[in-house]
């Protein structure tokens, strides 16, 4: 599989790497499955402490065990459990990220965090405060890098401009391409790389996935939903399906380092590896996709 490098670091990762969210809550199912993909030539994996309440990190963390040096291991912090209240709250305070990690580490069984990402963040948040804490970690070794996972334009520009990050996880699909309008073009001015989640639109651009488009997909309905979908069909031809397609889609920009597509099963495991295998999309294949889809802009009301 090819390699990229993240950023300005020192981390290669494999174009497609598992987005762990997906692989449940069973170990066995769940260290199955990461096997598999590392078997298979991925070696980013990206969880969370928020995923399964810790539970993801914990399996991240069995799977990885004996297997760690194979791995560029990504995970989150920034939301927080309150005791006795339903829900997360968001804390992205010094004080709770230089706690947060010490839990991270322990359920991933590693004494050091390859990424490690905001989980969020709003423009009001004490971004001085929580950088602090990514540059004191990183200056201890307990992570070698950080970066933040968000959509919002304004915030990540914050960042950019403040900090040392190397990555912006963003939601980038044919379907979701927000990030065209100005974040794509700022990271790659920086040198700033993009791990592209969600890049079959939570499955509305993958074979299987005409069930899905019911509710509509941000600012697309159903109808509209269906036409692309026959477009994209058809765009793919016989040799690549249309999910293979959508996650090329998102590797198309140079700023885009990896997609971390989920997969619940091994066919569906398979199936997005095997993206790395169909040949990347030239400018004008490029060009001819967006044509079927729109260039929707960035709006909070579209999480």
């Amino acid at each position: 599989m090819k390699k990229n490098r993240l950023g300005s670091s020192d981390l290669l990762v494999g174009e497609i790497g598992l987005g762990c969210m997906s692989v449940g809550t069973d170990e066995q199912q769940g260290v199955y499955l990461i096997h598999e993909a590392l078997d298979r030539g991925v070696n980013l994996l990206d969880t969370a402490d928020l995923y399964q309440h810790g539970r993801n990190e914990e399996i991240v963390g069995a799977a990885i065990r004996g297997r760690r040096q194979e791995v560029i291991l990504a995970t989150k912090v920034g939301n927080r459990r309150l005791p006795g209240q339903e829900g997360w709250g968001w804390d992205p305070s010094k004080k709770y990220i230089l706690s947060a990690v010490k839990e991270s580490l322990r359920r991933l069984g590693t004494d050091y965090i390859d990424l490690y990402q905001l989980h969020g963040g709003t423009i009001d948040d004490p971004m001085d405060e929580t950088i602090e804490a990514f540059e004191q970690l990183q200056r201890e070794g307990v992570i070698r890098y950080y970066g933040i996972s968000s959509i919002r334009p304004h915030v990540i520009r914050e960042y950019v401009k403040r900090s040392n990050i190397v990555s912006v996880m963003n939601q980038y699909s044919l379907l979701d391409r927000r990030a065209e309008e100005e974040v794509l073009p700022l990271l790659q001015e920086r040198g700033i790389s993009v791990i592209a989640r969600g890049p079959v639109a939570s499955g509305v651009l993958a074979d299987q996935g005409e069930g899905k488009i019911a509710k509509g997909y941000l600012d697309y309905n159903e109808a509209e939903l269906l036409d692309v979908r026959k477009q994209l069909k058809a765009f793919a031809g016989a040799d690549r399906s249309m999910g293979q397609t959508a996650i090329r889609y998102s590797l198309s920009h140079p700023t885009v380092a990896a997609v971390i597509p989920g997969a619940s099963s091994l066919g569906q495991l398979e199936h997005n590896i095997s993206a790395a295998d169909i040949a990347p999309l030239t400018r004008q294949e490029r060009q001819t996709l967006q044509q079927i889809s729109r260039a929707n802009r960035y709006d909070a009301q579209y999480r």
